[in-house]
């Protein structure tokens, strides 16, 4: 738990309070050709170590490009970038590495542990290619309960921690959020809905009816009584659970006795959702406190952190982690930088649980004792409830990494057979799925969705608000999407060198107009060499149908419809409808709830409002007189002469 806000990341370079913490320069850099060349690369860094000093710091290594291949900390810079140099002693994953070194970052920290935490930021930040990557781009979710009113409201929360309350988290899933949220809603009837409705109701909503809130919008409780459910609560959520019970108990108790048997009713149900809680805990972790316990598997070249989540003795759910670039990594070295790297999204512990010793354990606690400003102890535990606990953590790593394995299996056999169906000299590592959506031409819409042989790539999605087609012409929408694609890659990437730029195999919703549209783009492009195939429903539509992949000059194909190749087509066609439906659904209530002064230069909501409550209609305010505008409330002359010359331009 979190009673407060968290502070700015200590480490980040954007930090506003970071130039009296961090000194970032740009090292001397040597520019050469993007080909690896190991001479190159010492010569670099040799160049670098002349200007180090054995102080604290994290170093960056970029290559020909600038892009950030490597970050690094280090007790002494000086001393541990000159390791580099000696090329005899590095593994062959570091000297691939130092051979497309081309120039070096330095940021110099006060202490190690400072350093520690920058590192971490900069690799979530940067996402380098040899550094061992966290690969979760989920935020958690936590219950915050809020402290910035009368009666605080209970609600599910992602993101910073800026509102003032109490955070209860984190959460392994929206799914373990909402299924307690709504235990804690009949256990302590406390209200969820937002400040505006709860200041606007005049009488009980539904959920006073079906007993899960109290109703302190229109007077139903008291502002006393109300807090005494918010202390139940937070006693509750803090693991005093028994307590709270013992105390329900009481009240029933009382209630039956004084004949009170709505009350008791009501305090019975309050007693089974404290029950539900406790009993949905799939793990016992009720002498754990607050802890976090981390369990690593290792095996076919892939490794498997499993983290479960106990607050207050209580489980609120486990995650596994498959981190990417382990190669030649170590598994507690591996396993230690993922906790950091999840440790930039979430407050850690007072007590942290691992399955083995952790390099630089000292280091670690001294990193995460700052990060979350109280001293927090990383321990392998031997006995009692938490050895069963890290048994249990093992276990789910084992169990969780063959899954990943088995379908991984699965998803490389239909990988192959999707390069051999489409005629492709490898599997795909990267596949662009291409469809726009209208309604007869009007608030057009573009999507590109990336799949790779982990999944989709959701933070690779992109919309294109089509701009130059505005007839009813799904073929110019294609062309306009493909060429501002494309465009844009000839520019950042021309000989295709970076990873994440260009795609291996482009997917086009639609038959022979779309694909003909696509390839016309490409070849005006120059571009002849890359895999484009058209995706059009068979003859029975949906999934039942079977549908027809349309190559290039025209030739068609089609699959059995038991076919796995088939079903992963499908699966690729129907995200990427879901995105673009969506984004066109965005577009349309964007538009529905747009006005015509919103075209005005210098026209904010509230002179907008002024103006509307004023004359009634945007079409009003446009016929509008000089002297009439300038009588508008809030309205001064500079603006009302602005408003008018935009609706008049011959003054």
């Amino acid at each position: 738990m979190s009673s407060a806000p968290r502070k700015d990341g200590v480490g980040s370079p954007q930090n506003p309070d970071g130039a009296e913490r961090f000194n970032e320069a740009q090292a001397a850099s040597t520019v050469a050709r993007a080909q690896p060349n190991l001479e190159l690369g010492v010569a670099a860094i040799r160049e670098v170590v002349e200007t180090l000093k054995p102080i604290p710091g994290v170093y960056r290594m970029c290559d020909a490009r600038g892009d950030v291949l490597y970050v690094g900390k280090a007790r002494s810079l000086k001393a541990r970038v000159v390791n580099y140099t000696q090329v005899n002693q590095l593994t062959n994953r570091l000297q691939r590495m130092v051979s497309q070194c081309r120039s070096m970052e330095i940021v110099t920290t006060n202490s190690e542990a400072e350093a520690l935490l920058l590192e971490a930021q900069l690799i979530k930040r940067y996402r380098p290619p040899f550094n061992v990557l966290l690969r979760d781009d989920k935020s958690f979710p936590f219950i915050l309960l809020r402290a910035d009113h009368e009666f605080p409201r209970i609600h599910k929360h992602r993101g910073a921690r800026r509102a003032k309350g109490n955070y209860y988290g984190p959460f392994a899933s929206a799914g373990n959020v909402n299924t307690t949220l709504n235990a804690l809603e009949k256990l302590f009837l406390l209200r969820s809905c937002t400040d505006s409705f709860f200041n606007n109701r005049d009488r009980p909503c539904l959920l006073f009816q079906i007993k899960r809130c109290s109703a302190p919008c229109v007077g139903r409780i008291s502002e006393p009584d109300y807090a005494a459910l918010v202390a139940q609560a937070k006693d509750f959520l803090a693991g005093k659970s028994g307590k709270v019970q013992a105390d329900l108990e009481k009240q029933m108790a009382k209630a039956a006795e004084d004949l009170d048997f709505e009350t008791a009713a009501i305090l019975r149900d309050r007693l089974r959702a404290a029950t539900f809680i406790q009993g949905s805990q799939a793990i016992n972790a009720k002498n754990v406190g607050d802890a976090d316990v981390f369990a690593i598997a290792a095996k076919g070249g892939q490794m498997c952190v499993q983290a479960f989540f106990i607050r207050g003795g209580q489980n609120w759910g486990h995650r596994a982690f498959f981190p990417s670039h382990i190669k030649d990594v170590e598994e507690a070295q591996v396993l230690a930088n993922v906790m950091l790297q999840f440790y930039e999204e979430v407050p850690p512990p007072p007590t942290v649980l691992t399955d083995r010793e952790l390099p630089e354990s000292e280091l670690i606690e001294a990193a995460l004792s700052e990060l979350a400003e109280k001293k927090v102890v990383i321990s392998i535990p031997q006995r009692g409830d938490r050895r069963k606990l890290m048994a249990q953590a093992e276990r789910n790593a084992v169990e969780a990494l063959d899954r990943r394995l088995a379908e991984s299996g699965t998803k490389a056999k239909v990988q192959r057979e999707l390069a051999e169906f489409l005629e492709l000299g490898e599997p795909p590592q990267r596949i662009e799925v291409y469809d726009n959506s209208h309604i007869q031409g009007a608030k057009a819409v573009g999507a590109m969705v990336v799949a790779s042989p982990e999944g989709f790539e959701k933070s690779q999605y992109r919309k294109f608000n089509i701009k130059s087609a505005q007839t009813n012409d799904d073929f110019a929408m294609m062309r306009e999407v493909m060429e501002r694609r494309f465009t844009r890659a000839m520019k950042d990437d021309p000989d295709r060198e970076r990873a994440g730029v260009w795609p291996d195999l482009v997917l086009v919703d639609g038959g022979k107009g779309q694909l003909s549209s696509v390839m016309e783009v490409l070849g005006e492009l120059g571009i002849e060499d890359l895999p484009v195939i058209g995706i059009a429903k068979g003859p029975h539509h949906g999934r039942e149908g079977r549908e027809i992949f349309h190559f290039p000059g025209g030739r068609e194909k089609m699959l059995p419809t038991n076919s796995p190749v088939l079903y992963y087509a499908q699966n690729l066609r129907d995200e990427v409808h879901r995105y673009v439906i969506g984004a066109h659904r965005a577009k349309r209530s964007k538009a529905i709830t747009a006005s015509p002064l919103d075209e005005i230069p210098g026209i904010g909501p509230t002179r907008k409002r002024a103006l509307l409550l004023h004359f009634g209609t945007a079409s009003k305010v446009r016929a509008a007189a000089l002297e009439d505008l300038r009588r508008a409330p809030g309205v001064s002359d500079a603006v009302a002469r602005k408003i008018y010359d935009f609706y008049h331009a011959s003054g």
